[in-house]
């Protein structure tokens, strides 16, 4: 889809009520959905987070949306996909602006560049204790990103027709922290799989932009 297009009815999703949890469970496998639940009530004191979820034109003008593989450390979401972003600081002043800070030190984008065009659902990590909340911008004048190459290993800028495309929805058999060998629903982007907490929010925006264009 050409950006222009994008960016002229991507705007209409702030009139839609968001999905939350329905879409979110969609890329959760049933035995964790009680669970999610249960830790959800649980999470007063979960530490807060802000992500972007980045839409741009490339250079033939046609819309992308900008994921990153984290590198390798010692920590749960080491050499996931996941969205740029993290945690907030006591110097930021909401969520919005912890996820364009993030976004500006992981991948050189300037807050100022960035149209925010809506806050999208809360998401609970229980591995880490994080509530995140992800927020949809723009970026419609980008320049060459710059990666952090302490945080990124590398971008993944995916066409967003193959965001949209049904075939690149998959299950995965994977290992994790609380349970090993187990199926779990994911997106085949760019050759990478991406589950878990970013899966769900990637489901909600899908519900939405699906609506829209």
């Amino acid at each position: 889809m050409k950006f222009e297009n994008f960016r002229k009815n991507v705007v209409k999703i702030k009139n839609l009520p968001l999905s939350g949890m329905d879409a979110h469970f969609e890329m959760v496998p049933p035995f964790r959905r009680k669970l999610i639940k249960e830790a959800r009530l649980k999470a007063k004191d979960a530490k807060r987070a802000g992500v972007m979820a980045l839409f741009y034109p490339d250079g033939e003008k046609m819309t992308r949306l900008l994921l990153i593989h984290r590198n390798e450390y010692p920590g749960v979401h080491s050499n996931q996909i996941g969205f740029p972003g993290g945690k907030m600081e006591q110097s930021d002043e909401n969520l919005v602006q912890t996820a364009l800070r993030e976004t500006h030190e992981e991948v050189g984008v300037s807050p100022d560049a960035v149209e925010v065009v809506a806050e999208l659902s809360d998401v609970y990590i229980p591995p880490s204790n994080f509530l995140v909340t992800p927020f949809l911008g723009l970026y419609a004048n980008p320049k060459k990103f710059v990666i952090d190459t302490a945080e990124v290993q590398q971008l993944v800028e995916v066409r967003f027709d193959d965001f949209l495309d049904e075939s690149n929805l998959m299950t995965q058999q994977i290992s994790t922290s609380y349970a090993q060998n187990v199926k779990v629903p994911a997106f085949n982007l760019n050759g990478f799989v991406v589950w878990g907490a970013t899966a769900m929010m990637l489901s909600e925006i899908k519900q939405l932009l699906r609506q829209v264009l």
